[in-house]
């Protein structure tokens, strides 16, 4: 017997960032969803809070796409180096600068990266990975069609969205954050350009000073687009003026995606997108995970520690994406034991098929028809992982204590069919072969550790050759080493 998918994704409630409330899905065409998410600015390894993220909305892709949606999915890479004042160096000029590397390279370097830790993670690709350095022509003809609207203005080779003459035609600047005008305006920060009229306008267009090494030619003279409209552009591009859900974290709410809202509004006057989705933090000793303060966990960090990424992936998945989670070495151990029970359920649902004491004339007491859809309805209710998890462990203590060793054939076809549904094509799990020995992994552990005390020695003897080359060997089995600290 076969769930009507068609049936199910009539009742798919999402939490609308834009609303404050759940609402059901209904996409702008029926066959067809369109999702923007905000990718990473590509200067660094990302870390396991950036993670959360990606997975997260790696799953709304592919539940989509399992109830028969044609998806299109844009996730951008930000290939610039922003700036909002004049003052200090942009994050991708920095790095180039402190490894020796042209930006580009830089960029190339942990765009790589970027797509080597999620691979890890069994994500899917996107439809379309737009970059910002890709689409500059069309970021300059927005900013024009801003200035006609003059809800921009020019001044001294940049150029600026300003803030009161757009609240003063749609009153809407803060309705997705939720913050009130007024305290925005009268908002006063440190760092201050004189140039802008108002506090709260944001950069279009940022001339370039000497030390910007990524400037490009535009009507207004050499400069770099700001980080807004980058995905205003992009995600209009290739999705429309409107589209069904724009994703990212919680930290990008306000001021990117209110400032993205803006763009949209002041050009096309409307939402941008039907659904706003936010993933909330990840924190570390308590605080919230972030590469700037330093309290953040890299990925290689973990896996150095022997949690294979597929554990990581089952750990995050166990806290709704609208929630706080604290990283815990405890929670990835429990994660790990819950992922072995579902595994185990699998393989003696595969062992069960082949038993010829299954009768196919029985009846389970076990309603195994309510079970799948209180799957759907799990995740149909603003995917609600954990809720699902919590069924799918029910199943799995029944399987595992024999309850389905006399029903029949087809009610095990049926639970293995929708187990492997859940599992595997809509959390995107991964099967792990079960060592019979760690005897190998102590001795590559032991080796890393010799290997990066001997690269500590030769820089120290200024050996940078030798020192060099240990770094580069060992990131190619996923070590990253910087400033001789592991991350």
């Amino acid at each position: 017997m076969n769930i009507e998918k068609k049936d199910i994704r009539n009742h798919i409630k999402i939490y609308n960032s834009l609303t404050g409330k759940k609402e059901l899905f209904q996409p702008i065409n029926k066959e067809y969803v369109g999702i923007y998410v905000c990718g990473p600015t590509v200067y660094n390894d990302i870390h396991l809070g950036n993670c959360r993220t990606f997975i997260s909305f790696d799953l709304v892709f592919r539940y989509l796409k399992h109830l028969g949606y044609k998806v299109r999915y844009i996730r951008n890479i930000t290939d610039v180096g922003h700036l909002e004042n004049n003052e200090g160096e942009d994050k991708i000029s920095k790095k180039s600068r402190i490894e020796g590397l042209e930006p580009m390279e830089i960029v190339q370097k942990y765009t790589r990266s970027f797509h080597y830790i999620l691979n890890i993670f069994n994500t899917l690709p996107p439809s379309i990975e737009p970059t910002a350095t890709g689409h500059l022509i069309e970021q300059i003809d927005m900013i024009k069609e801003l200035i006609k609207k003059n809800l921009a203005y020019e001044k001294n080779g940049s150029v600026y969205f300003d803030i009161k003459k757009y609240n003063k035609r749609f009153s809407s600047y803060g309705k997705l954050s939720h913050n009130k005008i007024d305290q925005l305006l009268n908002k006063k920060f440190n760092s201050i350009v004189v140039e802008k009229r108002c506090f709260q306008d944001f950069s279009l267009w940022k001339k370039a000073n000497t030390n910007h090494i990524m400037n490009w030619n535009s009507p207004w003279g050499k400069g770099f687009p700001g980080w807004h409209i980058e995905c205003t552009t992009m995600s209009t591009k290739y999705l429309g003026e409107t589209f069904d859900i724009h994703g990212g974290g919680i930290d990008l709410k306000f001021p990117h995606h209110e400032c993205e809202l803006a763009q949209a509004i002041g050009i096309y006057n409307n939402n941008l997108a039907h659904y706003w989705m936010h993933t909330n933090m990840m924190t570390f000793n308590g605080q919230k995970m972030s590469k700037s303060t330093g309290n953040f966990l890299g990925l290689k960090d973990i896996i150095y520690k022997s949690f294979h990424p597929t554990i990581i992936k089952f750990f995050i998945l166990q806290s709704h994406y609208r929630s706080l989670l604290n990283f815990s070495h405890q929670g990835l151990i429990n994660a790990e034991k819950g992922y072995d029970r579902l595994m185990n359920a699998i393989k003696k649902l595969e062992s069960f098929s082949k038993k010829k004491r299954i009768k196919n004339n029985y009846s389970s007491t076990f309603n195994i028809i309510q079970w799948i859809k209180n799957c759907y309805y799990a995740i149909n209710d603003d995917f609600n992982i954990p809720l699902l998890i919590s069924h799918l462990f029910e199943v799995s203590h029944i399987i595992n204590n024999n309850s389905f060793i006399e029903c029949s054939s087809s009610d095990v076809n049926l639970i293995k069919k929708y187990m492997n549904y859940f599992i595997f094509d809509i959390l995107g799990l991964q099967k792990l072969e079960k060592k019979t020995s760690d005897n190998s992994d102590k001795k590559l552990k032991i080796l890393i550790e010799r290997l990066i005390k001997f690269r500590i020695e030769e820089r120290e003897k200024r050996n940078w050759i030798l020192s060099d080359r240990i770094r580069k060997e060992l990131s190619h089995i996923g070590i990253s080493l910087h400033d001789d600290k592991l991350f």
